[in-house]
């Protein structure tokens, strides 16, 4: 798609969040139970143990039941804890004991791991706006992802949540963007990376 004729990121943005918040009540239970199926899928498909996630909050796709049925079936998981100077820090997902990061994110409040700690998970699960068929993910903007993922050298399956409409043909990008091997949604699971994947 030449350059001129795609939205800007924040147009897109903009717009994806907009379709997120009128989603309807009974559209927001069908996604839930749907993406949970699908992320059960994609652990068991890797037979994890050590998954890193996030906390989902207001019109993301929820991911909340999914850590509880992770920590039911003692699957470790770690979220991330955004640190000021734009990287990420990691901590165990614990439901009962949770607040905010640095940027206002929910985050554990548990002992905190260092960025390094997502390059020993076998699986990754990555919130985002939208992604192109060819892996590219459109994040929010503060580029905490992107930085984090920039140094795994492909360690781990790396996995967008999203809703199904934003899997899309392109996505505007930047040369610091990175790319996500699959997409997970409420109906599919997209493998976008043959060879990882």
């Amino acid at each position: 798609m030449p350059e001129q004729a795609q939205p800007s990121k924040r147009a897109l943005r903009a717009e994806l969040r907009e379709r997120r918040r009128i989603m309807t009540t009974s559209e927001q239970a069908s996604a839930a139970a749907g993406l949970l199926a699908n992320l059960m899928r994609v652990v068991d498909q890797y037979a994890a143990g050590n998954v890193a996630c996030y906390l989902s909050t207001g019109d993301e796709p929820p991911t909340r039941e999914f850590l509880e049925w992770a920590h039911s079936q003692s699957i470790r998981v770690i979220l991330p804890v955004a640190r000021e100077d734009g990287l990420m820090d990691w901590a165990a997902y614990d439901r009962e004991n949770e607040g905010l990061d640095a940027i206002g994110m929910p985050a554990p409040l548990g002992e905190v791991l260092p960025p390094i700690a997502l390059a020993d998970v076998d699986l990754i699960f990555v919130p985002a706006a939208a992604v192109a068929h060819d892996g590219m993910r459109l994040g929010w903007g503060r580029g905490y992802y992107d930085r984090a993922l920039g140094s795994l050298n492909r360690a781990a399956p790396i996995y967008a949540v999203v809703y199904d409409h934003e899997v899309m043909d392109d996505v505007p990008r930047e040369n610091h963007d990175q790319l996500v091997h699959a997409v997970v949604t409420p109906e599919r699971i997209i493998s976008l990376d043959p060879d990882f994947v």
